[in-house]
């Protein structure tokens, strides 16, 4: 079929449009990438980076020889991991009955957690709720606090609506309970719903550093996205990572620190796509 002349323009416009939002997007990441494979005198040259013209694994040595950055790298991995399957499994626990007409006071329930997305307590009853409830120091307070998330649950309970309830009925004549009908039949349908979910709370934990700064006083329990903010933005690093001096280029050591930080999700989030993905069709399909 022949395009018409404003299809064509319009074809071109779109072009030149993602061109440019791609350069835009993808120079920030290129340029750090040649600024940590730079040496110092060249990642203090003024101007575009695009490719390192001295090449100087200096900064990555520095980066992968302190023990501080990994251990830092292991606390994000343990919250992103084990915060993502437990947030997982208590909304689909919480929305599958909500998503049930069958359960006296559902519209109340509903409300009554709905009320939270717009009120809260505010920093100071949180960090005070935190505090009795044990968790301050506690690799635990990246986890705990953040467990259940009301905007993901309603997304989760309007899907679960849209599943027939024919599926439950033929389960329970079967001899299924809950418990079972929700793992074995809810769960496998909602894959797209859930892939999704999943990714928002693992880029939410991996990216989290606030609540370290507020709750984590042990050095040793601290995220690498706090220790990447006290090297790059406050500039006062790690009493276990000393900050290079001025001829060594700290440039090169923050722009290092920053691709370590950034390259798991960027290795594990082309999987996590393919997943979503995959989990979208088999929903269209079965759905």
């Amino acid at each position: 079929m022949q395009q018409s002349n404003g299809e064509k323009v319009f074809q071109v416009f779109l072009l030149i449009f993602i061109t440019g939002l791609s350069i835009v997007m993808v120079y920030p990441f290129m340029h750090v990438l040649s600024i940590s494979l730079s040496t110092p005198a060249e990642a203090l040259r003024p101007g575009v980076h695009f490719f390192p013209r001295e090449v100087s694994f200096f900064a990555w040595e520095r980066v992968l020889s302190t023990e501080s950055v990994w251990r830092a790298l292991g606390v994000t991995a343990f919250r992103t991991i084990v915060g993502t399957i437990l947030t997982l499994t208590l909304l689909s626990m919480a929305a599958y009955p909500l998503s049930r007409k069958y359960l006296p006071h559902r519209g109340l329930y509903t409300m009554i957690i709905v009320i939270t997305m717009f009120f809260g307590g505010g920093l100071i009853p949180t960090y005070l709720l935190i505090k009795s409830l044990g968790l301050i120091n506690s690799i635990w307070v990246y986890v705990v606090p953040g467990l259940f998330s009301t905007f993901s649950l309603l997304i989760l309970r309007n899907f679960f609506m849209g599943i027939p309830v024919e599926l439950e009925d033929s389960a329970k004549i079967d001899g299924a309970n809950d418990i079972r009908i929700l793992f074995t039949i809810i769960v496998p349908l909602s894959m797209p719903v859930l892939a999704t979910l999943a990714l928002w709370s693992a880029v939410g934990h991996w990216n989290a550093w606030f609540d370290a700064l507020m709750y984590m006083q042990d050095k040793t329990k601290i995220t690498v996205q706090l220790l990447l903010r006290r090297l790059v933005i406050t500039n006062t690093g790690d009493p276990m990572m000393p900050v290079p001096t001025a001829e060594q280029a700290p440039e090169t050591v923050k722009a290092a620190i920053i691709m370590f930080t950034a390259l798991p999700i960027l290795i594990v989030y082309p999987f996590l796509q393919r997943f979503f993905v995959k989990g979208i069709i088999v929903g269209s399909l079965k759905g």
